[in-house]
C-alpha cells in the first residue's frame, strides 16, 4: 500500500506522458476527416545542447512558431533514448535526457510527432534560450 501511494505521490513525468499518448491515441475516436486538424499538447521542453551544436549560429534567425523536426537516435551511445532536434536542416540540439522516454516510445512506435519553438529569449544560461513544444496527431 505505501508503494503505491509513494507512485501516486511522485509520478514519472515520462511515464504519465506515455500513459496519456497510449490513452489519447486509443480513446479518441474521430473521422478521418478531423484527425489532421487535430494536435494534441504532449510536452514543453527547454533545448538540451545549444552550445554544442548550431543553435548559436542559427539562433538570430529563429522565430517563435518555426517548426521544428525531431529525430530518433537509438543507437546514441550517450542516451538509447536521444531525440534530436533540427530547425532548418541545423542541429540544434537534443530533447533533455529527463524529458525524452515518452517521446522516444512514441516515435518508435510510429506515432506522428509535430515540434515548434515557443519560446526564446537571450539568456545567459544557454538552456533557457529556446523552448518547444511537442505535439501528436
Amino acid at each position: 500500500m505505501h508503494s503505491v501511494l509513494k507512485v501516486l505521490k511522485r509520478p514519472d513525468p515520462g511515464l504519465l506522458a506515455m500513459g496519456l499518448i497510449l490513452m489519447l491515441t486509443t480513446a479518441l475516436n474521430i473521422s478521418a476527416a478531423h484527425a489532421q486538424s487535430v494536435r494534441l499538447l504532449v510536452q514543453s521542453s527547454p533545448l538540451a545542447g545549444f552550445n554544442y551544436h548550431s543553435a548559436p549560429k542559427v539562433f538570430s534567425d529563429m522565430r517563435v512558431g518555426d517548426t521544428l523536426v525531431l529525430w530518433r537516435e537509438p543507437d546514441n551511445p550517450h542516451d538509447a533514448n536521444a531525440v534530436g532536434v533540427l530547425w532548418h536542416d541545423s542541429k540544434l540540439g537534443y530533447v533533455p535526457r529527463s524529458q525524452n522516454s515518452a517521446l522516444a516510445w512514441a516515435m518508435d512506435r510510429g506515432e506522428p510527432v509535430l515540434a515548434r519553438i515557443s519560446r526564446l529569449q537571450a539568456h545567459r544560461n544557454p538552456r533557457l534560450r529556446v523552448e518547444y513544444e511537442v505535439f501528436v496527431k
